[in-house]
């Protein structure tokens, strides 16, 4: 068989394959059933917990949306100052006459994972059951927490990852960051409808104390400068198989910003692939390796097209199927968000997307990043 004949065969396998996997997500978004929450009173005392560094722009708006919460059990916010050199700690003391509790980290030693010693710090001065964690630049409205609770008592999960937006987008960089997030929440979620845990995000984790303290907490991972999220999925999903709930409501949802410039984009996402080099579950490593694979034969295809025209055909019809496999599983995904209008920007992000996770596939696995002003790994 000549070369041409055997790239478009193994392209055609990646694309078979990926199409497959798009499928099983599709089913497992279908899975997760709609959860009604109502006015009945909670019971289960809360934490929520938020790490924050150099916040001054936007701790306020967090907490006042915090305190508006309508859920009428025990519940304390609890802000970490993770050493900021603005204004983010005296902000935070302003609300302490209404509860709001300060713990201001005092390291001397320089560690890789400030974050993860943040919310171990205040976990261990915490004594409510459910920890719930959010980031300080997120917003939400005042059903979210009463929702996540109501959904914590009846349905028994020891973790629930809830859904995470951007919003008030400013150009079309922003719109299509809002899109491909989506993607990955609804990613995130599917796995946990299809039983097989993957991705979270931090911004909107809830999790037993005791739980946290049965699966070792962060020890183990704390190491690594981010996994405060998923890493702790995985540890949880193998000691509570089944155990594991995705909050598929709007109330639910926490909204935050893209970031507004490549660099700030480029830095996040090394930091969120960095995780993978500490998967222990073989079948999640596989999952992203097929994506990875996937894209790069678009690639490999669109180059050797160059000199074999066939290929450029079949990089096209990868580009095709691509974009039609993943218009179907994000039409339910924006359906659920109310934000069916960002799919405008698809065939562009399609484009892009593929530059992009090739290049992180292989930046998020190497050398350091920038972080909150630090150089981390």
């Amino acid at each position: 068989m000549e070369v041409p004949g055997v790239i478009s065969f193994i392209s055609a396998f990646f694309t078979v394959l990926y199409i497959v996997l798009v499928l099983a997500f599709i089913r497992g978004w279908h899975k997760l059933k709609i959860f009604s929450a109502d006015a009945a009173p909670g019971s289960t005392s809360v934490s929520v917990i938020v790490a924050a560094r150099n916040e001054e722009q936007n701790i306020a708006d967090t907490i006042e949306d915090l305190l508006m919460q309508d859920y009428d059990g025990r519940a304390e916010v609890i802000i970490i100052d993770d050493h900021s050199t603005d204004q983010t700690a005296a902000i935070v003391s302003s609300y302490a006459e209404q509860g709001v509790k300060l713990i201001s980290l005092n390291e001397n030693q320089a560690l890789n994972s400030y974050k993860k010693k943040a919310i171990q710090t205040a976990i261990a001065r915490s004594e409510s059951r459910l920890i719930i964690t959010t980031d300080a630049d997120c917003r939400m409205g005042p059903h979210w927490l009463r929702t996540i609770v109501q959904f914590y008592e009846r349905s028994g999960c020891k973790m629930i990852s809830s859904p995470v937006a951007y919003h008030q987008e400013r150009n079309w960089f922003e719109t299509a960051q809002s899109l491909e997030f989506l993607y990955l929440i609804g990613l995130g979620a599917s796995t946990i409808g299809n039983n097989k845990p993957s991705t979270c995000n931090g911004a909107n984790l809830a999790y037993e104390r005791d739980a946290f303290h049965e699966v070792g907490g962060f020890k183990g991972i704390d190491d690594l400068a981010s996994g405060d999220d998923e890493l702790l999925l995985h540890k949880m999903a193998v000691r509570y198989p089944g155990k594991i709930g995705f909050l598929k409501n709007p109330d639910a949802v926490v909204y935050t910003t893209a970031k507004e410039t490549l660099g700030q984009f480029i830095q996040q996402r090394r930091r969120w692939a960095s995780k993978s080099t500490r998967y222990k579950d073989k079948s999640i490593i596989a999952l992203g390796v097929c994506i990875w694979l996937f894209n790069l034969s678009i690639l490999v295809n669109a180059a050797a097209g160059l000199f074999y025209p066939v290929l450029l055909q079949t990089a096209l019809c990868q580009l095709v199927a691509k974009m039609i496999i993943e218009a179907c599983f994000l039409w339910d995904v924006t359906g659920f968000m109310k934000r069916r209008k960002l799919l405008a920007v698809l065939p562009l992000l399609n484009v892009l997307h593929i530059l992009y996770m090739v290049y992180i596939g292989i930046a998020g696995n190497s050398g350091k990043y920038n972080w909150k002003g630090r150089m981390v790994k």
